[in-house]
């Protein structure tokens, strides 16, 4: 047998190779097979391949690889926060456009005109949908689907799809200073914009006077209007303090929220809802509004932008820092922001809560702050869950009676 060379050429070898490794970029990949070497005492077999072939194709595969693309959000990131206000620019469908054509038949000159009407387009509807419980899931942008143009034949164009934004319960429809519609209740719907109207076809222009009509119109453009969206109804309850009073800490207490706690006012900047479950299969729902400074009602610190989740709260619960010297004076600045903010607000039902019992000073001035409110102040600490489950019971009392007042008054009790 004839002894192999040591030096093969890359012609020889590209016979050797299967041609399943021969592609597009073959003579990138065996551009340097004829420097390579075999070494002494190897037999070439005709199933065995050189390694730095592989690797050399490896590295080539590696060059025309697609470049990293940066990971979109998930839904839920998007919707990780709780959004109460939107503006929003909807589009109303373009109608289709007419159609202009005559009759064409066999032994049948004069057929007439048959072209047919384009379809209408697509409203956008706001419908309200009872499991939304935030404006986050609502884009900035809403087109309806346009209608598609007539035929043939007197063949009218089909009309577009209405679209249909689904938003939370309690959700009021603003143009301007103008309130255009209350979404109270479940189910409810507004048109936001309308869509364009069809077009007419050389049919719809037959007359006696004119039995050959040419003319056909194009679609109207849809209606098209800015919006603003504002969510007031948030919750069964909702919880009012000063700023550093300890909601967040407490919502996190008594539900799975979890909003974020720090030692600094104003660390909620938007407001949280979180839900208390109870062995009857209830649940209520209990928002963390940001805190209240003295003159909100003047829009100052956060001002108006969270009073009017209150507006709605069926019951209202008091977080006074027990902490702080002479604490009944934080329930005195409440009611006057809430009462200069909408006069009643404040005689709503109610329960004072007065945190941070663990603290030492605040376990002297609870004598006084009973003294001067009554025994009607819950005293609890929502760090170490100290008194939690009178307030849960509280909690209970103050929302069976508010459903019981909505049933009275002929209105349907909110239900989470």
């Amino acid at each position: 047998m004839a002894q192999l060379p040591r030096r093969l050429s890359g012609d020889v070898l590209g016979a050797m190779m299967p041609s399943r490794l021969f592609s597009a970029g073959q003579r990138a990949v065996f551009g340097g097979v004829g420097r390579w070497t075999l070494p002494p005492g190897a037999a070439l077999g005709p199933g065995r391949l050189p390694p730095r072939l592989l690797s050399v194709g490896c590295a080539d595969c590696a060059k025309h690889q697609e470049p990293s693309r940066k990971k979109l959000l998930s839904e839920k990131k998007l919707k990780r926060h709780f959004v109460d206000c939107r503006r929003l620019l909807v589009r109303g469908g373009r109608g289709g456009d007419g159609v202009s054509c005559f009759h064409s038949e066999p032994r049948k000159e004069f057929g007439g005109p048959d072209g047919g009407d384009g379809g209408n387009g697509g409203h956008v509807i706001l419908k309200v949908d009872r499991q939304v419980k935030s404006l986050s899931a609502v884009l900035s942008q809403y087109r309806g689907f346009d209608g598609e143009d007539g035929g043939n034949k007197n063949c009218f164009g089909r009309n577009g799809t209405v679209l249909y934004v689904r938003v939370p319960m309690g959700t009021l429809v603003k143009e301007g200073n103008d309130v255009l519609a209350d979404l109270s209740h479940p189910g409810d719907e507004y048109i936001a914009a309308l869509g364009g109207a069809g077009g007419k076809g050389n049919r719809f222009f037959l007359a006696n006077d004119n039995r050959a009509p040419v003319t056909c119109t194009r679609g109207q453009p849809g209606q098209e209007r800015a919006l603003f969206l504002e969510l007031k109804t948030m919750a069964h309850a909702g919880l009012v303090g000063l700023p550093n009073a300890g909601k967040s800490s407490l919502l996190r207490a008594i539900s799975n929220a979890k909003p974020a706690v720090a030692a600094y006012p104003f660390t909620t900047l938007k407001p949280h809802v979180g839900i208390v479950h109870y062995e009857d299969h209830q649940q209520i729902a209990v928002a963390d509004v940001p805190g209240i400074v003295r003159g909100a009602h003047q829009n100052r610190g956060l001002g108006l932008a969270f009073l009017r989740h209150i507006e709605r709260c069926g019951c209202l619960l008091w977080v006074l820092d027990l902490s702080v010297p002479e604490p009944w004076t934080q329930l005195e600045d409440l009611r006057h922001e809430l009462e200069k903010y909408e006069p009643g607000l404040s005689a709503r039902p109610h329960a004072v809560v007065a945190n941070k019992l663990d603290l030492p000073q605040a376990r002297a001035n609870l004598p006084e702050l009973q003294a001067r409110l009554g025994a009607k102040a819950i005293a609890l600490s929502a760090a170490t869950g100290e008194n939690v489950e009178e307030l849960l019971l509280r909690l209970k009392e103050l929302h069976d009676e508010h459903a019981a007042t909505e049933r009275r008054q002929g209105h349907r009790p909110l239900r989470w």
